[in-house]
């Protein structure tokens, strides 16, 4: 009888010998086949096979230190370059250290087995078994404080504002000094991805440019910009495109941030909508401790940030993401074509402006809602 149960569907686990030089992808595919691993493998084939669609429009949010360890430009530009990632919202801090290779500094391989109180003596930064040294920081500080200080910073924006501008002078700098490959910041200038940062003043280029205003400095980050801007994404990718997708490396700030773009448009705005398509993150941490890191996908969708209907297409994986992306990378460079880049940070004026004029709608006829949908 219980051959012919519906639970015994699924393919015999009856995995061929690994063999020496087998790719990540076909690893993914042929070996990980149950626990985290699986919940890995279908995580890539979701990414891969539904949230790369043409039509699809991909946001990611980066937490935890990936920048440093050199993620950045391992893993997440071949996702830029290749029009995987549509969107960012990342820490502060990804961008800031980021940035240290564009500069020509060094960070370096070491081990967290270490006498901090020695390190702070010879001006030495950890973070974890990443190790460099102080004057990375200052010399990284002197630059955001120069770019800042030009003309063009000296009004209020939002943060993909600040980050494109930036972009510009980080990919110059990279010119001067023959930095191949380029960094999150001049990568997405030149294919025009808004990059936002949900606490900007929750990192060094933070920190500087509050100095800055101290000296006089007239730059004002303005979060009004990026919650309208963000929601406007959405509106749009769930209105006249595939759907919209949400890669999540860890959680924190950039997690709800991406995720709130809904509740933003259905719940403040009064826009009809049902919630993301796609959800797959990558984490470590529990759901039952209460923390944003663990929330659950199925949890998403009593907020309204994740389309019930669409719940089988959200995977969590609990792994270390500095484990997981670069497996995710390596199969989805493997399994998918380049896509076609969207360009999005052209879009943002308009369309925010085009998410104004549905709100009004929907304010002016007793808040029923405008459905998304044409």
């Amino acid at each position: 009888m219980s051959a012919k149960s519906p639970f015994l569907k699924g393919k015999p686990i009856r995995p061929e010998p690994v063999a020496a030089g087998i790719s990540a992808a076909d690893l993914v595919d042929g070996t990980f086949l149950a626990y985290n691993a699986a919940r890995l493998r279908e995580g890539c084939r979701l990414f891969v096979e539904k949230m790369l669609e043409d039509g699809v429009t991909v946001g990611m949010s980066l937490t935890g230190a990936l920048t440093p360890a050199g993620l950045g430009r391992s893993c997440l530009l071949p996702f830029m370059k290749m029009g995987f990632v549509d969107w960012i919202v990342s820490t502060g801090a990804n961008l800031y250290h980021d940035t240290h290779f564009s500069l020509g500094l060094n960070l370096h391989q070491g081990t967290p087995f270490l006498d901090d109180r020695q390190l702070r003596k010879e001006q030495v930064i950890r973070i974890y078994d990443i190790l460099f040294e102080y004057d990375v920081l200052l010399s990284t500080d002197v630059f955001y404080r120069q770019v800042a200080s030009l003309p063009e910073f000296q009004k209020a924006m939002g943060t993909a504002e600040f980050h494109y501008r930036v972009g510009k002078y980080v990919g110059e700098r990279e010119q001067a000094l023959g930095y191949e490959g380029g960094s999150i910041l001049s990568v997405a200038h030149e294919y025009e991805i808004p990059i936002f940062t949900s606490s900007p003043g929750d990192s060094s280029i933070g920190m500087n440019i509050a100095a800055l205003a101290l000296e006089g400095n007239r730059l004002q980050i303005d979060p009004n910009v990026d919650v309208n801007q963000t929601a406007a994404i959405v509106w749009k990718a769930r209105s006249n495109g595939k759907g919209s997708g949400l890669f999540i490396l860890g959680g924190g700030s950039p997690k709800n941030f991406v995720l709130q773009t809904e509740p933003h448009i259905q719940e403040i705005l009064g826009i009809a909508d049902s919630g993301h398509d796609y959800f797959l993150q990558i984490t470590d941490a529990r759901p039952d401790t209460g923390g944003l890191s663990g929330a659950t996908p199925s949890e998403a969708v009593s907020w309204g940030k994740v389309d019930p209907d669409k719940l089988p297409d959200a995977v969590v994986t609990y792994v270390d993401s500095t484990i997981a992306l670069p497996l995710i990378t390596a199969y989805a460079v493997s399994r998918r074509r380049p896509r076609e880049p969207k360009r999005l940070y052209r879009h943002l004026e308009q369309w925010t402006a085009d998410l104004r004029q549905s709100y009004l709608a929907s304010k002016n006829s007793g808040g029923k809602g405008v459905s998304t949908k044409s």
